[in-house]
Order: C-alpha cells, then structure tokens, then sequence
C-alpha cells in the first residue's frame, strides 16, 4: 500500500456535487457559484491549503432524460441541471493555484479522440502538468441523442475506447522531448524528421495528422478510470494510470480491490494497480450532529428526484417500473456495474426500488462516513489500511463548507498521524498522485 493516503475533492460543475437537492440548503453554495469565477477559484485554494493531490470531475453531458421519456424532472429540481463543461475550469482554477491537480471527466462517445488530446494536453501543458482525464466510454442515452448517435452496446463501448486510445497515445507519442530545437539563428523551430507522424485505420477511427500539442512536464494526462464491470475493469488496468470506483461498505472495496489485483495480474500489472474510493463525509461536533444534518436533508429530496437521477444512471424509465419491486429484478445496459453496486449496497437484501433510490438519491450510491473529526479520520484510516487503496475521492454534500471543514479540522488529525503529505513533492498531478 503507498506510504501516504492521497485525496481528491470530487465534484460535479451542475446545481449539486453528488446530493441531489443540496443546492436548496441554504448553507450550499454552489448553485449561486455556477458562474462565478471567484467560486471556483477560492475552493481551489482551499484544497490546495489541505494538500489535495487535486479536484476530480465528474459529468454527464446531456441531461437525464429516461424519467418519464423528459428531462422535466432533472430541469424542475436541479438534477444535474444545467450541466456546464468541466474542461472550462481547469484554466480557471490553475490560474490561481501551484501545485493542485485538475482531472475532469471526457467522453469518448462523440468526441473525436485527435479533438480530445489537443484540447486536454493543451490544458495539460498551460498548466505545466496538472492536468487528468477520466476517461469515459459514455452510457446516457441523451448524450447519444444530442449528438444524433445510435447508443452503443456495453461491452462493444470498451472495444471501441481501446482502438480510442490507440490514437491518443500515437499522438502523445509523437512529439519527443529533443524534438523542438527553437534555433532563432538558423530559423528552425522543430526538427520534422524526429515527429511521428500518424497514419491510423482502425473498426471505429480513422486518424491521419501531424501531432499538434507540445508535451507538458508529465508527459500526457493522468489517466482515469471507472470501470466497475468485467469488461470495464480491463480497459481501466489496461489504460488508467489511478482507477476511480464506488463501493458502498469496507468488505465491498475490499472484495473489489482482490477481484481488480487478479484482472490487474492477468494483464502484467500487479505492482501498479491504484484505486481511489468515493466516500461522503459529514464533519460536525458529534455523530448524532452529523446524522442529524444528513437525515434532514434526505428527508428534503423529492422522491421524483431521486427517481430522475437513478433512472439516468440505469439507463430505464423508473416511471415504467414498479418501484414496490426488488432491485434486483431491474437490468439495463447503461451500467451494469453501478446496478450490482446499487445492489451490494443494501448488502443484496431484497430491499425494494422504491427504497434503494430514495436513499441512493442522498448520495448516488457513494457511502457516507459521519461524525466529529478524529472520527472520519479513524474511518478514513481504517478503509485505506483494509483495502490497501490508493486514497478516496472526497465529496461533501455542501460545497464549499463541506471542504472547508475537511481541510480545517480532518486534515491535521491525518497529517499528525503521519499519513497524509504536509507538503507537496512535485509541481505536476502526475509527481504527487502517481509518483
């Protein structure tokens, strides 16, 4: 296991940061910081003072629209709506930091992969390296509808993502470091013989181009990833540089790290496999404070709501469903690995639908670790030391309290306990996250 825990603020660039309806409580921010510069820029400074090895966006382009075949629902509660492009942060918020990393989520669903480097490695090489990518095949049906595409089946999504990127590492690679010369006496900016030039044919890309974008002091991107499906966690052994994933309870992360170990060996890459968990952390002066807040706020989510956002993730119009029914009985192709972690989440009791996703709208299925601040810590610790993971991706329901908190008070208690950094190692995402 590393020998420090690492962090990294997990957020959403919409109305709420993975709680529906906590832009209502009046102590959130981030609605009214939707289009505020300062906003993003302050919370970046914030956990570059806690020492986060950086922010972590998660998106979903297009609006949910499997609830009742609309996206009314998603527009009257503010359930990822509106959806604004985190890519356009990342030079906002590394404008106003040194060291913290940025990693936003892309898709690879319409965006052609020659567009996806030039646009993240330019970000990448402004920000002198701080810059990840999580990587997503695309499972929301309005994505595919707004861009006029057929939706792809699930396994078939990774097939195409691998031939992806093939071409996003031909690029990267196409430049070397003794390649630019810039000899202002002889006029010669770049040596063409040593750029790779690309010439790819594959099943589902075509890419004959020059590379265009100068490497940044990490080389390329952090790569994420999220697969929790078979077919999912090879493509993340396979490409992700840190794997992301949800897991509801410790013998869940535990089991989920064996099962990626033995998916990681199988294809040589044992000794490299990092894995950063989602939790949820609710910091107050007591445990019974911190359940206290958490419950009226689930108390305050419509049960539409939460329907809007499942149904999203599931890739199934819940309104067609009985939602008296067991869990277990819904199957889709959206996500399959979100549904068996929906599932395990409620440790596979025959909990019925009706119940999962209203207490799954709390926190999109993210486990929660309540109570004062040696108390998250204890939590904290005891995850990291049983699963032997990388660290956590950390999303507090309200933003920037949530974090402000966690800087102010959990930090220190994990800095004092000699397993978290004081201080950053390297000026690139890649020297602190990955080393």
């Amino acid at each position: 296991m590393p020998d420090k825990m690492h962090l990294l603020a997990f957020l959403m660039h919409t109305p709420i940061n993975h709680m529906t309806m906590s832009w209502a409580d009046p102590a959130d921010r981030q609605a009214d910081g939707l289009g505020s510069i300062a906003h993003w820029q302050n919370l970046a400074q914030t956990l570059e003072r806690g020492c986060f090895d950086g922010m972590f966006f998660a998106d979903v382009p297009a609006v949910y629209d499997h609830y009742q075949d609309n996206t009314d629902v998603a527009i009257r509660h503010g359930v990822n709506w509106p959806t604004h492009d985190p890519v356009a942060l990342i030079g906002i918020m590394a404008a106003a930091t040194r060291h913290l990393g940025i990693a936003t989520t892309v898709s690879l669903a319409s965006l052609h992969p020659f567009l996806a480097v030039r646009s993240m490695s330019t970000l990448d090489y402004l920000s002198q390296g701080r810059v990840g990518w999580n990587i997503v095949t695309g499972n929301a049906r309005s994505e595919y509808r707004a861009m006029g595409l057929d939706v792809v089946e699930h396994d078939k999504r990774y097939d195409r993502a691998d031939e992806y990127m093939q071409v996003c590492y031909a690029l990267w690679h196409g430049i070397p470091e003794d390649a630019v010369v810039a000899d202002r006496e002889k006029g010669i900016y770049a040596d063409p013989a040593k750029i790779e030039k690309i010439a790819f044919e594959g099943e589902y890309f075509r890419c004959h181009a020059t590379p265009s974008v100068l490497p940044s002091p990490q080389g390329r991107p952090v790569l994420f990833q999220a697969g929790s499906s078979g077919r999912g966690q090879r493509f993340a052994v396979e490409h992700a540089d840190v794997i992301f994933a949800i897991q509801p309870d410790l013998p869940r992360m535990q089991t989920f790290m064996q099962n990626l170990r033995k998916t990681a060996a199988s294809a040589g890459r044992a000794s490299d496999t990092r894995v950063t968990f989602a939790v949820q952390p609710f910091v107050a002066d007591s445990l019974e404070a911190a359940q206290e807040k958490r419950d009226a706020m689930l108390a305050k989510i419509p049960l539409e709501a939460a329907l809007t956002r499942i149904s999203g993730t599931f890739g199934v119009d819940l309104d067609t469903v009985d939602i008296d029914k067991p869990l277990q009985e819904i199957t889709t192709q959206a996500s399959q690995g979100l549904v068996a972690a929906m599932s395990s989440m409620f440790n596979d009791r025959n909990i019925t639908l009706r119940e999962a996703v209203r207490l799954s709208g709390l926190a999109g299925l993210i486990p929660q670790i309540l109570g004062t601040p040696e108390r998250i810590a204890d939590q904290l610790e005891t995850l990291w030391r049983e699963t032997g993971c990388h660290g956590f991706n950390l999303t507090p329901a309200l933003v920037p309290g949530g974090y402000e908190d966690f800087v102010d008070h959990v930090v220190p208690i994990l800095q004092q306990r000699g397993i978290f950094r004081t201080e950053y190692e390297s000026t690139t995402l890649r020297g602190n996250l990955v080393g």
